[in-house]
């Protein structure tokens, strides 16, 4: 087999085996039909992918599209476990951090982490925004949390935030910094947008 099969069969391996990134609780039912799964498309300036570690490593200017998920960084590492979970970290370069956008269509809901380096486990459904962490949440282009913080952490499937202090903090002091606004202006954020959407 040639050099470049092996890299296009490396890279078929690669996307395949991200496919459970980002899944949520019924990730199981979905395997059983998965027609229903999202394509994974990662484009990146290389690709290293040992097949021993079950490890895949995308560097340079590297976009992660899933679903309704995107993700810019400049390293990501991804791994799966022997139960077929997966994890990933994804670190960016001097002067740069992390980008996640993860789109609610049906809310009119947006979420945008930002950190030095992000961290997914695919067993907890939880992402890690870790360093200068600021995780927003915007309801039809309104924002309404934002939470800033050494470590910030959102869970996928409960929608429950943790935030952690610390000297690399983005709030001042090295403190946690939340802005929460009541449940009711994202109602109303949310309808207004349901209303634009039938006219």
């Amino acid at each position: 087999m040639n050099r470049l099969s092996i890299q296009h069969l490396c890279r078929w391996v690669c996307v395949s085996a991200l496919m459970a990134l980002s899944s949520l609780a019924s990730a199981q039912q979905a395997n059983d039909n998965p027609a229903e799964e999202p394509d994974t498309l990662i484009l990146s300036d290389t690709l290293n992918y040992d097949d021993i570690k079950q490890e895949s490593t995308f560097t340079g200017n590297v976009v992660m599209t899933r679903g309704q998920m995107t993700l810019n960084a400049d390293t990501l590492i991804m791994r799966e476990d022997e139960e077929g979970f997966q994890y990933g970290t994804a670190t960016a370069n001097e002067g740069k951090l992390v980008f996640i956008r993860q789109e609610n269509p049906e809310k009119f809901e947006v979420i945008e982490a930002r950190g030095l380096r992000a961290e997914y486990n695919g067993k907890t459904e939880e992402i890690e925004m870790i360093g200068q962490a600021i995780v927003t949440k915007y309801v039809c282009g309104k924002r309404l949390d934002n939470i800033r913080g050494e470590r910030v952490i959102y869970n996928q499937a409960t929608s429950i935030y943790k935030a952690f202090g610390g000297p690399n903090s983005s709030a001042a002091g090295g403190r946690v910094r939340s802005v929460a606004t009541p449940g009711a202006k994202a109602e109303a954020a949310a309808a207004e947008c349901r209303q634009n959407q039938n006219r």
